[in-house]
């Protein structure tokens, strides 16, 4: 075992050791209105029925968008798009921007939901909101998946991870430890 050294830390940076998963791309329509936006912070709540908690500023666009709509879609870029996923977190989402033709994305049709999903993503998952009650004071929404899309290859693929500050990881080597865990279902 290794013992560390520690040093009290900013409590309000911790996020770059708990950010709980890669950056996604969430793409909203409402009437003839699309948007996207870079988020970083959303958890899976539940396997089955699945569900998706995330917290989306009301000062961003696309809260609106979906707020309305109800639904969005949750796409999972890799690192090839690192300089759309910084693009677009660093643009302003409004009625006359067009954030699909900006940064080169491919809208393509959802199957059940309205909101578009994004081609070059790796995997693209289409959202009902199925809770809102903590939006009022908290902007954080509760997504049901209810359709996923998911690209066969690579089956590990390179996503990008926010630790603030403008530093990203890309996720790494991959460990096979299924023959000493034990947990059913994951």
């Amino acid at each position: 075992m290794k013992n560390f050294t520690k040093v009290d830390f900013p409590v309000s940076k911790i996020r770059r050791y708990l950010e709980p998963g890669p950056i996604v791309l969430v793409s909203s329509k409402y009437k003839n209105e699309t948007n996207i936006m870079t988020m970083g912070w959303h958890t899976v709540l539940e396997f089955s029925p699945s569900l998706i908690g995330c917290m989306i500023t009301s000062a961003n666009h696309s809260f609106e968008l979906i707020k309305k709509s109800k639904e969005c879609v949750i796409n999972i870029p890799t690192v090839d798009l690192i300089n759309e996923v910084v693009g677009i977190g660093n643009t302003h989402g409004r009625e006359d921007h067009n954030k699909f033709e900006e940064f080169n994305l491919t809208p393509v049709k959802a199957k059940i939901v309205q909101a578009p999903l994004i081609k070059e993503c790796y995997a693209n998952f289409e959202c009902k909101l199925v809770d809102g009650k903590m939006l009022g004071k908290y902007n954080f929404f509760i997504f049901e998946v209810v359709k996923a899309h998911v690209a066969i290859t690579p089956k590990y693929p390179k996503t990008i991870h926010y630790t603030g500050d403008g530093i990203f990881m890309i996720s790494g080597k991959h460990m096979n430890m299924k023959k000493k865990f034990k947990a059913q279902n994951l």
